[in-house]
């Protein structure tokens, strides 16, 4: 039988670009891919970049009283929103044109439309037009979800943060995630009151209990007031305002009521499944509308196969790309290559940021005998103006095997160092392979290699 295309790929984020861009340039496959959206998906243009540039600026409001207290003149004033989304949009607009002349340069069609599954073998666009494929890959990632909540359109999701005329002056997000928290402190880095309820009993729920601690303490510290046990009963216009423009008034499941400029819903995210035709063609999916798929990522359909955010398996754009490389090297490459899903290394950019890799404590606890090695100090950049922010490095080892299971770092740039200690995590490094680096000195990361006592067993 004969088809349009070797691959077509449903979705244009990081992981499909990179499935496509493979497939054609390096194994001569016919691809197409279609996006409904811009291309570059859910990380490059309402996530993982944005967000973090949106990091880098907020990082600037406290640097004027820290120059000043290291014996620097400088003047400040309030954040600008408007030059900054300004440049933001300019840089998105040229990541997008980057991923669409990296796939023209592959020789990969593209498609501005949405696409769904006619049959195992054939894709129909929103344009009307239908190819066929011998293969077909979906990655087409998660969307944010609203809780169900009467009046729930009032408030934004985090894609609409980026699109913001202005920033508010105070708003409660709901959410105790990482989204939710990196949020919370971008905006307060911007000068916005920020509230946060989160339902649990405490932030950055499946993280180590101890950094996720820290975090809350030190976010708390910066006058980010943290409402746990909290959550929103009721949602409406504030007295006064009309269609849901201006105010809105919140009434929390406590009783108590308060109004807020805006209400920034960050529960969470759900895979982009609906209204694709996968059942019909008898793609099985999860309870959260995920696409199930094994260790090849291939569904219950043999033609198709699904990456990224939308199998709900690790939702981080690098865990995609690799899932869209195995899926070439399986299909095209004729090796067929599982997904490698252990010890991959994180990093939540609140202020502090954690890094992280392995198991939390609590988690190699229930696996068995474990020794605690960790510190928490206020680093000498900011003790020496007297400020109160503290850090954390912590390893996990095994007693048994002396094995490292869990790093975990609550520190200023604990993305960047959590990326080299994970290549010795994952190399199976030992406590003592750890002791026989020599720190380097004076700086904070030297903490984990110093650790000689455990604190706790």
């Amino acid at each position: 039988m004969s088809f349009d295309y070797d691959l077509f790929v449903i979705g244009g984020g990081s992981g499909g670009v990179r499935a496509a861009r493979v497939a054609a340039g390096e194994h001569g496959a016919k691809v197409g891919l279609a996006e409904m959206d811009r291309y570059g998906g859910t990380c490059v243009i309402r996530g993982c970049v944005p967000k973090k540039l949106m990091v880098f600026a907020s990082g600037f409001g406290d640097v004027v009283e820290r120059a000043n207290a290291y014996g620097w003149d400088f003047g400040g004033g309030p954040f600008d929103w408007s030059r900054f989304r300004t440049r933001l949009e300019g840089e998105l607009e040229r990541l997008e044109g980057v991923y669409r002349r990296l796939l023209k340069d592959s020789g990969v069609e593209t498609f501005d439309a949405r696409a769904r599954l006619r049959d195992p073998h054939t894709v129909e666009l929103s344009t009307g037009e239908t190819f066929t494929a011998k293969h077909v890959l979906i990655a087409s990632g998660g969307r944010a979800v609203r809780p169900a909540l009467d009046n729930a359109g009032l408030g934004i999701v985090s894609d609409d943060i980026f699109h913001l005329d202005r920033l508010p002056e105070t708003i409660l997000i709901l959410g105790g995630g990482y989204i939710a928290c990196e949020f919370a402190c971008i905006l307060h880095g911007m000068g916005v009151g920020v509230t946060l309820y989160c339902r649990g009993d405490q932030i950055l729920r499946g993280f180590d209990d101890e950094a996720r601690g820290l975090i809350a303490e030190q976010m708390r510290a910066r006058g980010i007031e943290i409402r746990t046990a909290t959550n929103i009963a009721a949602l409406a216009p504030a007295e006064g305002t009309e269609g849901g423009r201006g105010p809105l008034r919140v009434t929390a499941t406590t009783g108590e009521e308060r109004t807020f400029d805006t209400v920034l819903f960050a529960t969470g995210r759900a895979p982009n499944t609906p209204d694709m035709g996968l059942e019909d063609v008898g793609v099985e999916l999860g309870a959260r509308g995920e696409i199930l798929v094994d260790e090849y990522s291939q569904t219950t359909v043999p033609s198709v196969y699904a990456i990224g955010d939308v199998t709900d398996r690790i939702n981080l754009t690098p865990v995609a790309i690799r899932e869209g490389m195995a899926f070439v090297r399986t299909v095209f490459g004729g090796t067929p290559t599982p997904v490698d899903h252990e010890l991959v290394p994180s990093a939540v950019f609140t202020q502090p940021e954690m890094g992280t890799i392995g198991l939390s404590e609590e988690e190699a606890r229930a696996q068995g005998p474990v020794e605690i090695y960790a510190t928490s100090f206020r680093p000498m950049q900011t003790s020496f103006i007297d400020r109160p922010e503290k850090v954390l490095m912590k390893l996990v080892v095994c007693s048994e095997t002396r094995r490292v299971l869990g790093c975990h770092i609550v520190a200023p740039d604990a993305g960047e160092m959590i990326q080299l200690a994970g290549i010795a995590v994952k190399m199976g490094a030992t406590k003592e392979d750890f002791d026989r680096v020599v720190a380097v000195h004076p700086t904070m990361s030297e903490e984990i290699v110093t650790l000689r006592a455990p604190v706790r067993s």
